[in-house]
């Protein structure tokens, strides 16, 4: 019974490959890619063999693939066509699903802000402190409540060649002096934060922006170098953090991630508090925000 789902489920895939590529084809005309119009053209879109001569591929190839036939395709394939077919960043993606290619994003795709919808949502839901992170862990966004328990991440130095502005979880926790670090278990979280970077870097091996972002942290933590080199690669997924802050003492959150729509590898990380000590803690942290008395490292 599971061969026969898994060939059916091939075979709806590989039509609607076919159905795709069709839709695709016809919608880039002969002007878009160049090529003369031609005589006697039954549509506005270019035909099989002007599409596998574009991509560097051959006639019958394309056209085994475009009807839908169990051919093997390669990325690099599969990239050409795109570009010939004029793909977005969606559209790419989809392509590769249908074929049953492993999809990898682009070069240097790593996003480094957020617009206001997003700005928005994170600014409802405080009382709840709530960040945005790419796979970078750059901070792209933030809400007041995140403000309050990691003052030490938005008041020291910036990091050198960083996206959102600069800041950087990472950068922060690993520079910072321990007495100053937000984090109660330093020696279990961070080797945590660390194989979670690695697990988004090789999607980005080879980039400029993160080469160098490894490179420098490298430089300014010998502890987080020492991690870097262990390899160890880990998934996200919710997680019991301790935080300390000199207003009000420690605090025991859950961090939740949830991703979101047209950002790749960006994630909003919400923090709730674990008991009912940490929920009264972070009561006092927003009366204290309202008199302006939370104090600054």
């Amino acid at each position: 019974m599971g061969d026969v789902t898994t060939m059916a489920t091939t075979q709806r895939r590989r039509s609607e490959l076919a159905a795709f590529l069709r839709g695709r084809r016809a919608r880039v005309t002969p002007a878009d890619v160049g090529m003369p119009p031609g005589l006697r053209r039954r549509t506005p879109g270019l035909r099989r063999e002007e599409v596998a001569q574009l991509s560097g591929v051959g006639v019958t190839w394309y056209t085994w693939l475009e009807q839908g036939r169990p051919i093997n395709a390669s990325p690099q394939v599969l990239d050409a066509v795109a570009r010939t077919l004029r793909l977005d960043g969606p559209e790419r993606e989809h392509l590769y699903h249908l074929a049953e290619v492993p999809y990898e994003p682009g070069p240097e795709t790593t996003a480094l802000a957020v617009g206001p919808e997003i700005q928005g949502i994170i600014d409802a839901l405080d009382p709840h402190p709530a960040v945005v992170y790419n796979g970078r862990f750059d901070i792209l966004a933030t809400n007041p409540a995140y403000r309050d328990v990691f003052s030490v991440s938005l008041t020291r130095p910036r990091t050198p060649g960083g996206g959102g502005g600069g800041l950087n979880a990472l950068w922060t926790l690993f520079t910072v002096p321990e007495r100053d670090c937000p984090l109660v278990f330093r020696e279990s979280e961070l080797p945590v934060m660390v194989a979670t970077l690695r697990s988004a870097y090789g999607r980005h091996v080879g980039e400029p922006s993160w080469e160098d972002f490894i490179r420098r942290l490298s430089r300014a933590s010998a502890h987080f170098a020492e991690l870097w080199r262990n390899g160890d690669v880990a998934p996200l997924g919710p997680r019991v953090k301790t935080f300390r802050h000199r207003a009000v003492g420690e605090l025991r959150m859950t961090s939740v991630s949830l991703t979101i729509n047209g950002m790749p590898e960006c994630r909003i990380v919400v923090y709730r508090p674990e008991d009912e000590e940490t929920s009264e803690r972070a009561s006092r942290l927003r009366d204290l925000r309202r008199q302006r008395k939370i104090p600054l490292p």
